[in-house]
């Protein structure tokens, strides 16, 4: 199973008021500092996964097959700095001829020597952070772009043999109306690309639009903002525009179409392959600030580790039988990264696998196998019970089984979840209310102890 590599890039051109992630505006002095950091990390990579007692793969090698360079805005990069990264990871791992390499552009970046550069990098799939195709929408929370840019740079990867885009929309900003966001996804279907992501608005304090809604505020256009309901509605009437256009849901947030990415081309499935690895829990290494991993054991706790870890975590690890994977983060500042603080590690149980099993794979419209589950982990339905140390663990271990098939019944009781057979998928209405159905089949300490899994 080769590994997935996520690289993040914190810097912006301007910081867009709704953004929740460890990104904004530095000098481009600092760029060149953070690159040679990177390089360091890339480099070192086989003695991190050795120090953590991790496997570079499910085959302990190094093949990648999928390259996801995110931020932020990593097309602001200079050309040399790009074609060093992407020479160094070529160093460090073996990268397959049909890998997926995505690079995520802001509107208004892709001249035609950037093209040409990510030509070199052998990129060969672009994200386009385009958020709405409504000026006055795009500019009301700090996008630089008109539709006319967005319109052109898709025309100018096209020509340059990059056709395998996607474009980014969001649900829910501020001025959008029920014609202006028609509006954006009749564009986004016209322009042919062959992937489309479609966000909710996340309404939190990690975003200054966000910490202004929630104090009931008017600036960044905040007394503009769509209410939850109506924002639902949009979501809800673009995944029924872009089927009927013929662009599937795939995801929760994720749309493809299974078609040729030029004319004459043979038949292409154009979901984003990087990202399946992080909701069918594939292993994959992350690079840069708030860079998020999930590789398999090998042993755990051999020799010093550069690592954070807490009394859950502790627990988990003694449980090594039953170790199935390990996370781990870098420090979400970028003075933190810089001055190299240790990484927050937080192994993962069989337990804390299936629940991961639960909430990443739900995500994906075909839902999950609860038989595969059952037989991959060997867990549930009395496999560890006959390990089980004492009778108060088999106590909690029958809780925990309790627990999920609760959910499920209940899940499916509310029209929140569908089974048929074996396969467990969420409804229509259940991908609105995805975050309630999530949470029923975690328990407190994994709410607390897995952490960020998904890193865009």
């Amino acid at each position: 199973m080769p590994l997935g590599l996520y690289i993040s890039v914190p810097f912006c051109r301007t910081k867009c008021s709704y953004c929740n992630f460890a990104s904004d505006v530095f000098s481009k002095s600092a760029y060149e500092n953070y690159v040679a950091r990177l390089l360091e990390d890339i480099a070192n990579s086989r003695q991190l996964a050795s120090e953590l007692g991790c496997a570079l793969g499910s085959t302990h090698d190094d093949t990648v097959d999928s390259i996801y360079l995110g931020g932020g805005t990593p097309s602001i990069l200079d050309a040399p700095q790009l074609l060093r990264i992407f020479a160094a990871v070529r160093e460090q791992f073996a990268v397959t001829p049909d890998a997926e390499i995505t690079v995520e552009c802001a509107p208004g970046t892709l001249t035609l020597a950037l093209i040409e550069t990510l030509l070199q990098c052998g990129v060969n799939r672009v994200s386009l952070g385009v958020q709405s195709f409504v000026d006055q929408e795009a500019q009301s929370v700090g996008r630089l772009h008109k539709r006319s840019t967005v319109l052109e740079e898709i025309g100018r990867l096209r020509t340059s043999g990059l056709g395998n885009i996607n474009i980014d929309l969001i649900a829910g900003l501020p001025h959008q109306t029920a014609e202006s966001w028609a509006f954006s996804v009749s564009e986004t279907i016209a322009t042919g690309v062959p992937h489309v992501s479609v966000y909710m608005l996340e309404v939190d304090e990690d975003s200054r639009l966000g910490r202004e809604l929630i104090a009931g505020g008017a600036r960044y256009h905040a007394h503009f903002v769509p209410d939850d309901d109506t924002t639902a509605d949009f979501y809800q009437q673009a995944c029924q525009m872009l089927a009927s256009a013929g662009i599937a849901q795939y995801e929760i947030s994720n749309f493809a179409r299974v078609a040729p990415r030029f004319p004459g081309d043979e038949l292409q499935n154009n979901e984003s392959r990087h990202n399946l690895k992080y909701w069918t829990r594939q292993p994959y290494l992350s690079f840069g600030v708030d860079a998020h991993s999930m590789l398999e054991p090998l042993v755990w706790g051999r020799g010093p580790s550069p690592v954070r870890v807490g009394t859950a975590e502790r627990r988990a690890a003694a449980e090594a039988d039953r170790l199935q994977a390990i996370r781990f983060a870098t420090p979400d500042s970028l003075d933190a990264y810089m001055n190299r603080e240790p990484h927050t590690v937080t192994p993962v149980s069989t337990q804390a696998a299936i629940e991961e099993g639960f909430f990443l794979g739900l995500r994906l419209n075909r839902g999950i196998d609860l038989e595969r589950l059952r037989t991959e982990s060997k867990f549930w339905e009395g496999h560890d019970f006959n390990r089980a140390i004492n009778a108060p663990e088999k106590t909690a271990l029958a809780a925990e089984v309790a627990t999920w098939e609760s959910a499920i019944r209940q899940s499916v009781n509310d029209g929140l979840l569908e089974q048929q057979g074996t396969n467990l998928r969420l409804t229509a209405r259940g991908r609105l209310l995805s975050n309630e159905v999530f949470a029923r089949f975690l328990t407190e300490e994994t709410k607390v102890g897995t952490g960020h899994v998904n890193p865009r």
